[in-house]
C-alpha cells in the first residue's frame, strides 16, 4: 500500500473538492478565513511546484445565508437561488483577495448539468479549463445554483459537488482527485453511530458491496453530501483514470500530507475503463 501512496507525488493534474462544512465556522456558519487562507496558500504552492490544480468549492448558499442572517438552511427554491447569488459573489471576492496577496490568479467556472451532458458544451468546458490552466490561473468551480433550478432541486442526486468534482476530473484528464470531507475517509459503517466501524485505507474497485457501506449522512448542517455521493464520485474518477482520496477537510494540511505520499485518508485506485460511459453516472 505504501508503494501506491508513493505514486501520488508524481501526479500532475489535481482536482481538490472542499465542502461547505470545511469552509465555515461550525458555531456561527460564517467563513473560516484562516482555513481558507491556508487552503489558498496550499493550492498556490502546488501550482508553483509545476502541477495543475483545480478547486471545486461548495459554499455559495451557506455563505449567502450567513450574509443575510438566515440561521437555518433555506428550503424555498427562490431563497436558495438568492443566497447562492449573494454567496457566490462573496466567496469569490474572498478567494480573489487571498490569491492576489500571493501574486496568483483565480478564475471562476460555474457549471450546470447541461454543460456536462451536452457534447459540444462539454468540449467547450474542457477547452476553457485547459486554457485557464495554460495561462497559470487556478480555476474555482461550483454549480451555477443562481440560475439552474434543476441543480438545486436535484442537489442530493447530483452529489453536492462530490460528483461534480469527479466529472471535472474526468473532463480535464486529472490524475488525482482529493475530496475534503467532514470524515477521515471510508468506514465499513457510519462511525458516528457504530463504534465498531473499521477504517478502509485502500479501495481497489467499487462494487455493489462497497456502495452499501455508504451512508447518506453528513455531520454538518451546512453540507448535503453523504458517503454515497463520494463513492459515486470515486467510481467516476477511477474509471476516468484518476486516483481519488477522501480525507478530513477540518485540517487542510491533509492536502500536503496526501501530496507527500503519506498514509492519509482512503485511497481509491485508478481503475480506468476504455468503454466507460460517463453519462450513465450523471443521470
Amino acid at each position: 500500500m505504501g508503494n501506491y501512496r508513493e505514486f501520488i507525488k508524481d501526479k500532475k493534474r489535481i482536482v481538490i473538492k472542499i465542502g461547505s462544512s470545511s469552509l465555515m465556522h461550525e458555531q456561527t456558519g460564517r467563513l473560516d478565513l484562516l482555513k481558507i487562507e491556508k487552503l489558498v496558500r496550499i493550492l498556490i504552492d502546488i501550482k508553483n511546484s509545476g502541477k495543475d490544480v483545480v478547486l471545486v468549492s461548495s459554499g455559495a448558499i451557506a455563505v449567502g445565508r450567513a450574509v443575510i442572517g438566515l440561521c437555518d438552511r433555506p428550503t424555498e427554491l427562490p431563497v436558495k437561488q438568492a443566497c447562492a447569488s449573494i454567496g457566490q459573489a462573496k466567496l469569490m471576492m474572498v478567494y480573489q483577495k487571498i490569491f492576489a496577496e500571493y501574486g496568483a490568479v483565480a478564475s471562476q467556472v460555474l457549471l450546470t448539468k447541461n454543460t456536462i451532458v451536452n457534447d459540444v458544451n462539454r468540449t467547450n468546458a474542457q477547452n476553457t479549463f485547459n486554457e485557464i490552466l495554460k495561462l497559470g490561473a487556478v480555476p474555482i468551480v461550483n454549480e451555477n445554483d443562481t440560475v439552474s433550478t434543476y441543480e438545486i432541486e436535484q442537489l442530493q442526486a447530483f452529489g453536492d459537488n462530490d460528483r461534480l468534482s469527479a466529472i471535472v476530473a474526468s473532463i480535464i484528464g486529472a490524475d488525482l482527485l482529493i475530496l475534503l470531507s467532514d470524515i477521515d475517509g471510508l468506514y465499513t459503517d457510519d462511525p458516528n453511530t457504530n463504534p465498531n466501524a473499521k477504517f478502509v485505507e485502500t479501495v481497489y474497485g467499487i462494487d455493489e458491496k462497497l456502495m452499501g457501506m455508504g451512508k447518506d449522512s453528513s455531520g454538518s448542517n451546512m453540507g448535503t453530501g453523504g458517503m454515497t455521493t463520494k463513492l459515486i464520485a470515486g467510481k467516476i474518477a477511477t474509471l476516468s483514470g484518476a486516483d481519488m482520496i477522501i480525507t478530513n477537510g477540518n485540517d487542510v494540511d491533509n492536502i500536503i500530507r496526501v501530496m507527500a505520499g503519506e498514509n492519509v485518508g482512503t485511497l481509491f485506485l485508478d481503475h480506468r475503463a476504455s468503454d466507460f460511459d460517463l453519462m450513465s453516472l450523471i443521470d
